[in-house]
């Protein structure tokens, strides 16, 4: 059940993200066609970009962190054994969900403190803009939740407790690793 609700606000986000990717690339190119080829330009073009580029930074986390894509290194946890990993994987965890309520109660001060201040340009809140890390850290917990249940309930096996696996651009061999789907 949980499982199937993080999958559909992942495929959601996905929509998003490509959604906002078009949206930057239009204006973009747009208010370069008209600087250069009308000497004018859309004035919300540069900031609206911002905006989006933060946005899509910070659902395209959470889509990585579903996916296990973030880059790690398992220079001393791939050496330990399997319970040496189970507890590396869940001292992680926690430490990830500690990161969250970091960046979400952060984001939330600065939320409260920027509600009132409006954007030069488009006029709108700022505290729309931090929003943005707020949102990550409340789509993001439901994955690491479901993570640690599926450590602590055994439904993870030895060969997926790091839930990495190496880089295939890694340069000279060094041990950079992309995290795997599990």
């Amino acid at each position: 059940m949980i499982q199937k609700l993080i999958a559909g606000y992942c495929r959601l986000i996905g929509y998003l993200i490509a959604a906002a990717m078009a949206v930057m690339v239009a204006l973009v190119f747009g208010n370069v066609v008209m600087r250069y080829g009308f000497n004018s330009g859309f004035t919300v073009s540069e900031e609206l970009s911002r905006w989006l580029f933060v946005w899509l930074t910070f659902l395209g986390a959470v889509v990585a962190l579903r996916e296990n894509a973030h880059l790690g290194t398992d220079m001393l946890v791939g050496k330990l054994g399997p319970l040496g990993k189970r507890l590396c994987m869940g001292i992680s965890l926690l430490l990830m969900l500690y990161c969250l309520w970091l960046l979400f109660s952060g984001a939330l001060e600065q939320f409260k403190v920027n509600v009132d201040s409006h954007s030069p340009v488009m006029e709108l809140s700022m505290g729309w803009f931090y929003a943005s890390a707020m949102a990550f850290a409340v789509l993001g917990a439901p994955i690491l939740l479901m993570d640690l249940f599926r450590l602590v309930t055994g439904q993870i096996d030895d060969e997926h407790l790091m839930l990495i696996q190496e880089s295939e651009e890694s340069p000279h061999g060094a041990s950079v690793t992309a995290a795997s789907k599990h």
